[in-house]
């Protein structure tokens, strides 16, 4: 259960009209772990090797996710663009691939003090999900310009 500030900081801007959410949630994420948990078997859940990538969430609600798998045939790519949207404790994502539209549904913990991501993305059958951990990459350093070279008047 979420307290009260906590929850003020997560609802959507929408439902509190105004900016609600804290300035460094809207950012690029960097994908840490990915734990399949499969209840059509009796197997302990499978936390994935070799994943990489970045997530970008934006204020104004969408998203690129790029995504890499490195396994033994080599890395597999699952990259999408699309808009998401937030419930209390619920997020939803859509986009469109290949296979046309699709959602995804599940539930997402930001902790603000480490920066950390938790996305839990409910699967097939019912019961199955993916649970996504992610840290929030730091911001580059601002690049100052360039000093102007001077030219030496030649004498």
């Amino acid at each position: 259960m979420l307290g009260g500030a906590l929850l003020a900081l997560l609802l959507p801007a929408a439902a509190l009209g105004q900016a609600a959410r804290p300035p460094s949630f809207f950012t690029t994420y960097a994908y840490t772990a990915y734990t399949v948990h499969d209840t059509t078997s009796t197997d302990p859940p499978t936390h994935v090797r070799g994943v990489g990538g970045t997530l970008r969430l934006r204020p104004a609600g969408t998203y690129e996710k790029r995504l890499s798998i490195v396994g033994p045939q080599g890395p597999r790519y699952f990259n999408q663009t699309g808009t998401y949207t937030f419930a209390g404790d619920s997020i939803r994502f859509a986009f469109t691939d290949r296979k046309g539209a699709d959602v995804q549904r599940g539930t997402f913990r930001f902790d603000p003090a480490t920066r950390r991501l938790t996305l839990t993305i409910l699967g097939y059958p019912a019961g199955n999900r993916g649970v996504y951990e992610l840290v929030a990459q730091e911001a580059p350093a601002p690049m100052l310009p360039a000093k102007k070279a001077r030219k030496r008047k030649r004498g």
